[in-house]
């Protein structure tokens, strides 16, 4: 079973008898380090990032500003490269159950308040219950005027782990399946809640919905399979992550 540990300062646990770094700790692991932890700059880059993004996809821009557009935001880029590491998958931790979810996923790109590829979720946690609210806009778009169903299913993907890991179980999707129940529509508030249902042997299974008002949208079940922290460890390491045997 997942273990509670010592916080580092970005808010993530590690267990007390693990032999792991705190110089590794966000669950999702793709940014800054102990010595660079996000904060209000990066946050409002991501935020810049997904007005452009929003922009982009409705935008009647003429040639010659999106040409200027353009420049500013290879500019930017230009500016980040010089202090942008060469990726490497990162070690697991082990958040604490009662966190927001936005801590220890600052970089997820379905909730991370720190990844312009996510969207504007709120994520609270009620009970063991997940709840985030949302308005997506135009860039999520599927059908006219209505969310993407792979949007969706990539939410209520991260939604339903973050149910699991409140309940102290956290675990990998083994299988996902969703209901589209009524057209979920862009630009109206979206609820979404997600709860652990039972647990199995190393089976958890999960159940999620998203109203659009007192209209359900979809529903999810999931089953998901609780892995042990070494076999994490183990995949890390095959894909380059810092050896966890070998940190202090």
């Amino acid at each position: 079973m997942p273990q509670a540990g010592h916080l580092d300062r970005r808010g993530v646990a590690h267990p007390v008898d693990a032999s792991v770094s705190d110089e590794q700790g966000v669950v999702d692991g793709h940014g800054p380090d102990a010595t660079h932890p996000p904060g209000p700059e990066l946050r409002r880059l991501a935020d810049a990032m997904r007005r452009v993004t929003d922009q982009m996809v409705r935008t009647h821009a003429a040639p010659s500003l999106l040409a200027e557009a353009a420049a500013a935001v290879e500019q930017a880029g230009d500016l980040l490269e010089p202090d942008t590491p060469t990726w490497v998958a990162s070690l697991p931790a082990m958040p604490e159950v009662d966190l927001d979810p936005h801590v220890y996923f600052p970089f997820s790109p379905m909730i991370g308040w720190y990844s312009p590829l996510a969207s504007p979720l709120e994520c609270e946690v009620h009970d063991q219950t997940i709840v985030a609210r949302a308005t997506l806009g135009a860039a999520y778009e599927g059908p006219p005027g209505c969310v993407h169903g792979g949007i969706l299913a990539g939410l209520f993907d991260e939604l339903l782990g973050i149910a699991n890991i409140t309940a102290g179980v956290g675990a990998m999707t083994g299988t996902l399946t969703i209901v589209y129940r009524s057209p979920t529509p862009l630009h109206t508030e979206l609820t979404f809640r997600g709860e652990t249902d039972r647990i199995d042997g190393r089976k958890v299974f999960t159940r999620g919905t998203v109203h659009a008002g007192d209209r359900l949208c979809a529903e999810a079940e999931g089953i998901f399979i609780h892995v042990v922290r070494e076999r994490f460890e183990s995949h890390a390491s095959e894909h380059g992550a810092p050896d966890a045997g070998g940190a202090a």
